[in-house]
């Protein structure tokens, strides 16, 4: 009788609940491995490797390590191989989202490093650059004036009052600041050689689209901005240009690169994929496989 309690005491015992379940993971990664010691057993520290972790150490600590330092890389690098290898005998790194798309990650490495090694040649690049001359052309830039009109301010008497000081500027009645003709603003007088973006910055998109509609040397509007009304006069506007390939050569060969990185890594990944069929099940799976079937229809027209 008075060994009911005890036992009962030893089965609450957490330590022991954790000796079980410690003995459950054993069985079961014995025979994940299939019941035998396949993986190896033998960890090799090359003097490269060696090498290699010292350099790390160097790069970081702007000095070399000292022999306890290096052999404290070692041990490290030697526990980090033992819990890897052992992570991968228990198939720890399948169905983890996190190391699927690390290793996806490395497997696009290895066709964007290789396409990096390529250097294009002078008539490759200007091929690229008249291919592609969105990429570089130069934006057309705009020299203007501008008076405003505070729509807030005037109410209902805004578009009349802008037209009737636009009249007085078209006809030469202006004060010797044409921008004094209207009202007080925080806004620039006028851009001088502008940037689309520049413009848009100052006075918004809306605004932008418009000045582009606007003849040269000659006041007109009013044309609309999340300000107001304005009136504009614009003095010199230049096309876009497309500039030579000395002039902007690294740009263009930072483009040329990036292109064919995404080249190579869709070519390596065609090469991968055509090694596979896939399988699509139940009724969503049924979708796939008709929009499938329709895109490789359409993509044979």
């Amino acid at each position: 009788m008075t060994n009911a309690p005890v036992r009962g005491r030893w089965l609450r015992e957490p330590l022991l609940h954790f000796l079980i379940i410690g003995a459950g993971l054993f069985v079961l990664y014995h025979y994940a491995r299939g019941g035998n010691e396949t993986a190896p057993r033998e960890i090799v520290i090359s003097e490269s490797r060696i090498e290699a972790l010292a350099e790390n150490f160097g790069r970081t600590w702007m000095r070399p390590p000292t022999p306890r330092e290096l052999r404290g890389l070692v041990d490290d690098y030697v526990k980090e191989e033992v819990f890897y290898r052992e992570a991968i005998a228990m198939g720890l790194d399948r169905d983890d989202t996190v190391i699927r798309r690390r290793l996806r990650q490395k497997m696009e490495f290895v066709s964007e490093d290789t396409a990096a090694t390529v250097e294009p040649t002078d008539v490759q690049l200007q091929q690229f650059l008249a291919s592609h001359p969105e990429k570089f052309v130069e934006p057309a830039r705009v020299t203007f004036q501008q008076v405003f009109v505070n729509a807030e301010k005037r109410g209902d008497a805004a578009r009349r009052d802008a037209e009737r000081i636009l009249a007085e500027l078209q006809s030469g009645r202006v004060p010797a600041s044409p921008a004094e003709a209207g009202d007080p603003t925080l806004l620039p007088a006028g851009l001088e050689d502008a940037s689309p973006q520049e413009i848009s910055g100052s006075f918004g998109e809306e605004f932008g689209k418009q000045l582009d509609a606007a003849p040269i040397g000659q006041w007109t509007g009013p044309i609309g901005s999340t300000f107001g009304l304005h009136l504009v006069r614009v003095s010199a506007r230049s096309t876009g240009v497309l500039p030579k390939l000395t002039d902007i050569r690294p740009v263009v060969v930072r483009e040329w690169q990036a292109q064919q990185r995404t080249q190579a890594g869709e070519s390596f990944y065609s090469s991968l994929r055509s090694k596979y069929e896939v399988r699509y099940e139940g009724e969503i799976g049924q979708m796939l496989r008709q929009a499938q079937q329709a895109a490789n229809e359409a993509s044979k027209k």
